[in-house]
């Protein structure tokens, strides 16, 4: 786990061994407390912003750079 602030002053901790591919790189789960009891949100990795946006599909944007993860529940209903 690393630690990080946000723009709010809030410490949370990232976790460097989970996460899930995003389109320039890597979405980290970051947690409330250490001992990872608690989710925060994600963490973009490309970058270091915990500003991002998650739907329904479980698909994941960043606001910041627009790096981005496809829907986790996909099918040609969706389009």
């Amino acid at each position: 786990m690393e630690s990080r602030e946000t723009d709010d002053g809030e410490t949370v901790y990232v976790s460097t061994e989970e996460g899930d591919r995003g389109s320039k790189a890597p979405f980290m789960v970051a947690y409330r407390t250490a001992d990872a009891e608690e989710k925060y949100g994600w963490f973009c990795a490309n970058c270091s912003t915990f500003d991002n946006a998650m739907d329904s599909m479980g698909r994941i944007q960043c606001n910041e750079c627009g790096n981005f993860r496809k829907p986790t529940e996909w099918d040609a209903a969706h389009e």
